[in-house]
């Protein structure tokens, strides 16, 4: 079939699409230097290990492996951190894709699918989100997404580019196989904290229960990360069409309060999940919750495992098939 030049495919997501890729035939060739991606995920083709800003490295990749296509992941996606240090952010994300499309266009690379996020829509006022919607990010890092999204868009006008942007809800879950999952060091998503804080017996901090919701905490569209990597290789296909930009969101239209979600996992785990409330973190809203149905007419894609049980139950086999090898000395936790 063809080979996909994926950087950032030692990550959460990235890795996970190196497999739904090379299920669907391709050879993913991962690019990844590693600072926060992992070793252990690289899988299903070859790796080469560079930094996104070292443009000779990416085109000797470039050249080595002639890819069809690149998928780019390759990014830092703290919020807080990029506000401490937006020039991290502004580095990397930004100049770091300028680099990478520089080297595709020396390379005669015509086709890229970008990681792009739900924050660049911003402070958001109303339910549910289309891609109509008016872009304002506020923070470094919605706003790195959103200059990319520029950039591409004016690539794809001056020079022939055809490029693809999807714009995640929350990723969650792991694969159902139990092969790779969710491993950032600092861990700041909800579910892998709260499996944590299960198997441990300890309690969960629930930050703010006072929200315009339901049960007043917040809500959200969580996406399982199988059907974000299944939606990259449809966003592959097509790119086969004329020069352009386009953008979909990538959700379920289905939102899930904290509370759900607690609720779901002492279900699932058959134990009883202490839970505290502390205070709003600043900046957090009510809720958040996509409309993907330009996805799923343009794209043809539509989530299958993006129910909260099938979320819970693989991120849990991931975390417990984790403990396991690290016990065994197989891999390490971070």
């Amino acid at each position: 079939m063809a080979t996909i030049l994926v950087t950032g495919g030692a990550g959460y997501i990235g890795s996970h699409a190196c497999k739904a890729l090379a299920r669907a035939g391709h050879t993913p060739v991962t690019y990844d230097n590693l600072s926060r991606g992992f070793a252990h995920a690289v899988r299903w083709g070859p790796f080469e290990q560079g930094d996104v800003l070292d443009g000779e490295r990416l085109a000797a990749a470039i050249e080595r492996h002639r890819p069809d296509a690149v998928v780019h992941f390759a990014a830092f996606a703290y919020v807080g951190e990029s506000m401490a240090d937006p020039g991290l952010y502004f580095r990397n994300n930004v100049v770091g894709t300028l680099a990478l499309l520089d080297a595709m266009r020396a390379g005669a690379v015509s086709k890229i699918v970008f990681s792009s996020s739900c924050t660049t829509y911003g402070a958001r006022t109303s339910e549910p989100i289309t891609e109509t919607r008016p872009q304002a990010p506020v923070d470094p890092y919605g706003r790195s997404k959103w200059m990319v999204e520029q950039i591409l868009r004016d690539y794809a006008r001056a020079y022939g580019l055809r490029a693809v942007a999807l714009r995640y809800f929350n990723a969650a879950g792991a694969d159902p196989d139990g092969e790779i999952g969710e491993d950032h060091d600092p861990e700041t998503h909800l579910i892998p904290l709260l499996l944590d804080a299960a198997a441990q017996g300890a309690p969960f901090t629930i930050n703010g229960d006072d929200y315009a919701t339901p049960d007043g905490t917040c809500v959200r569209d969580y996406v399982h990360v199988s059907d974000l990597a299944e939606a990259h290789v449809l966003a592959l296909n097509s790119l086969e069409r004329e020069a352009g930009f386009a953008a979909y969101n990538l959700g379920t239209g289905r939102g899930f309060s904290i509370r759900e979600i607690i609720d779901a996992a002492s279900r699932r785990l058959s134990r009883r999940i202490e839970v505290k409330v502390g205070p709003r973190r600043p900046g957090d809203l009510d809720a958040t919750t996509a409309v993907a149905a330009l996805a799923e007419r343009e794209l043809g894609w539509t989530p299958r495992l993006s129910n909260m049980d099938d979320i819970i139950d693989t991120a849990w086999r991931w975390r417990l098939r984790r403990l396991n090898r690290a016990a065994q000395g197989m891999e390490p936790v971070s």
